[in-house]
């Protein structure tokens, strides 16, 4: 059987969700939630645990009028007053519905989180509520497209362009009517677009370029507005699936240490920090079609133990196919599939679905695999799976160590079909999460990406001086 204790992405995860609503985290990672510093412009929230949990719960009936937020008896309050009075509500709320397992709210549920797939789903419902109510997003408006405001829309970046997309879109409930009322600000840039447009004909591959843009759009918005200043970055955030992106932070690590980079590659080992970026799930998505569910053959007509075709695309692809490239009748392995077989139908007939990493630690296979009702075999030793502070990612999912590759076979023949059944019915119970609305609906992979993104600032408390 396949150990799970070999990967920090399963067990040892330093959950977000975890420590807001219990008292003991993982010493291993020594994480504190509050760990911000906030420099001379906001306070250090360096807070106890219990502090957070404890902090004030109820506050008079706000309004917002002409620009500011006014009480009922007509006493203004600071706007992040006002906001982080709203947090601290969210934390109560969540921390009650973990404690007495049973959530609350002034609407009709179109879904309830229950289940061993969720690793908190008293927590998570009561989270999802609370966000859906508060939590508001200003995506700047200054720049112009291609570099700024527009991303591709199709093919395997496509999640980034779909994002910006959405926050350029009117209908988005994330939407806030005024920069005051954001709980977090978007930087609407395109790494996508920025290397399409920027960079061809390729002159190097230096990233020096990218990072500029980057930068010159964070000194033009810091210097305009008050936003970026208050938090030092820490409640802005950029989304990007194209391989370069996490590089935008290398040229200057002090200006972005507080920043929230939404990546594809998630990548631990390369400066990724799950306690404060937020791991994207790459999806590729054909022209006119958005990511859903596919039909599937039901398990018992799942006849293909392990399927996987791609490139030969980075060192753990390399040795899969060494190992396993049309070797072996029960484990099918393509570099190219043969023009006589069908791809959707092969993951289809599949039981598991092998998700090697490639030249980056995230595939667009592990979200193909869910929506197909294959159970996904996670091959990457430093991949931060997303949604991993809410979603208990052993309980749908194999993961084998690149080491174990040569294992493959007896590691899933090892899997009692009682095992493998219950997986698969919880691959189908976690499909709602990775399937991609537009407009984005509750629970849909932008909801999750965005509750991801809410988590990480529902822990730094900003300054109320």
């Amino acid at each position: 059987m396949a150990d799970f204790s070999c990967t920090t992405s399963f067990l040892i995860y330093p959950s977000i969700f975890f420590i807001l609503f219990f008292s003991t985290i993982n010493h291993h990672y020594h994480f504190n939630p509050f760990s911000y510093d906030i420099s001379n412009q906001t306070k250090n929230s360096r807070e106890d645990y219990s502090v957070l949990l404890n902090s004030p719960t109820s506050s008079p009936a706000l309004g917002f009028h002409n620009g500011s937020f006014v009480s009922s008896g007509e006493q203004k309050k600071s706007q992040i007053e006002i906001l982080e009075e709203g947090l601290a509500r969210a934390r109560a709320a969540i921390r009650s519905a973990s404690r007495f397992r049973r959530s609350t709210s002034n609407r009709t549920e179109s879904y309830v989180p229950r289940g061993s797939v969720y690793r908190n789903p008293y927590a998570f419902h009561q989270s999802h509520i609370e966000m859906q109510k508060r939590f508001r997003v200003w995506p700047y408006r200054e720049g112009d497209p291609p570099l700024f405001h527009k991303g591709p829309l199709n093919s395997i970046y496509a999640i980034e362009g779909q994002f910006i997309d959405e926050f350029e879109s009117v209908i988005s409930p994330f939407l806030a009517r005024h920069p005051d009322e954001a709980l977090a600000f978007f930087l609407p840039v395109s790494v996508v677009n920025i290397i399409e447009y920027v960079y061809k004909p390729y002159i190097d591959y230096s990233r020096k370029r990218l990072q500029n843009i980057v930068k010159d759009y964070i000194d033009l918005v810091s210097t305009r507005y008050p936003y970026w200043n208050r938090s030092n970055g820490a409640d802005h955030f950029l989304i990007s699936c194209h391989d370069w992106a996490p590089d935008v932070s290398a040229a200057d690590p002090k200006l972005f240490k507080h920043f929230i980079r939404v990546l594809c590659n998630a990548n631990s080992s390369e400066g990724f920090h799950p306690a404060r970026d937020v791991s994207l799930p790459e999806m590729f998505l054909h022209i006119g079609v958005l990511g859903q569910p596919q039909q599937g053959q039901p398990p018992n007509k799942r006849s293909i133990l392990a399927f996987f075709s791609g490139g030969e695309h980075g060192d753990v692809r390399k040795l899969l196919f060494k190992y396993w490239k049309q070797k072996d009748n029960d484990i099918l392995v393509y570099q190219y599939l043969p023009k006589t077989l069908n791809y959707a139908k092969l993951i289809g007939q599949s039981k598991f679905c092998l998700c090697p990493s490639g030249y980056e630690v995230a595939s667009p296979r592990l979200v193909e695999s869910i929506l197909t009702g294959c159970v996904p075999v996670i091959i990457s030793d430093h991949y931060e799976l997303p949604f991993s502070d809410v979603l208990n990612w052993s309980k749908f999912s194999v993961y084998i160590p690149v080491a174990k590759i040569s294992e493959i076979k007896t590691i899933l023949q090892e899997i009692s079909d009682e095992e493998y059944l219950r997986k698969q019915r919880r691959v189908l119970q976690v499909q709602r999460h990775f399937v991609l609305n537009r407009p984005a609906t509750p629970y849909d992979i932008m909801h999750m990406v965005m509750h991801s993104v809410w988590l990480r600032r529902l822990n730094p408390r900003l300054s109320l001086d």
